[in-house]
């Protein structure tokens, strides 16, 4: 996990490990299932799931840093983290995943749905930005943990980590209503982008460290 393998976690987080995969793509699964961007791209709780299991196992869990809350076997909020900090991470599918996501889609995704994700992926590299800095891909918890305080166990370790290094960080908001949220932990909107032609908007907002 490179310079964040030291940071400093509360009681009831742990950093995941690869064979973590499937918690962390339930959890955000979960957190995610009312999401406008993801219930656009895919359709269905299900479908979004998939997707998030083949994110998960084939990159997140192998190549990010990633953290889950609660119990083992009970966990109940979610990170995935990349470090855009040194140019050359890696954030593409394999050809086998590339394949286990479209069959995922056409079997519970709504029609176009592999299309519409292929489209946004595109959309999100091309608005990334190029400057190095930690990626947050996604932070959720489930919706019987919502105003408990784990979102915040979950980030605020991370940013405490960000500003010692120096390490500025960025994330695309899927939805509006979490905006204060990311405000309130130093997020500054940097630009609002459709995920696609006709889809909800993504909100690219970037962190300098404190």
């Amino acid at each position: 996990m490179g310079a964040f393998d030291k940071v400093n976690l509360p009681t009831g987080i742990r950093c995941a490990k690869a064979s973590d995969w499937r918690q962390l793509a339930d959890v955000t699964a979960d957190a995610f299932r009312a999401d406008p961007v993801n219930t656009w791209l895919f359709g269905s709780p299900r479908a979004i799931r998939s997707a998030f299991r083949v994110l998960a196992r084939d990159i997140y869990s192998k190549r990010g840093d990633c953290y889950l809350a609660g119990p083992e076997g009970h966990e109940q909020g979610a990170a995935m983290w990349l470090d855009y900090s040194t140019g050359d991470v890696d954030g593409d599918m394999s050809v086998m995943a590339q394949w286990h996501f479209m069959v995922g889609q056409k079997l519970y995704g709504t029609k176009g749905a592999m299309e519409r994700a292929i489209a946004a992926g595109n959309l999100m590299a091309q608005h990334h930005p190029k400057e190095p800095h930690r990626y947050l891909f996604t932070i959720g918890t489930r919706p019987s943990a919502r105003g408990t305080g784990l979102g915040k166990a979950l980030l605020a370790p991370v940013m405490s980590a960000c500003d010692t290094l120096g390490m500025a960080s960025y994330l695309e908001n899927s939805n509006p209503l979490n905006h204060s949220y990311y405000a309130m932990h130093g997020f500054e909107t940097r630009e609002i982008f459709a995920c696609g032609e006709g889809g909800p908007p993504l909100e690219g907002m970037w962190r300098d460290p404190r």
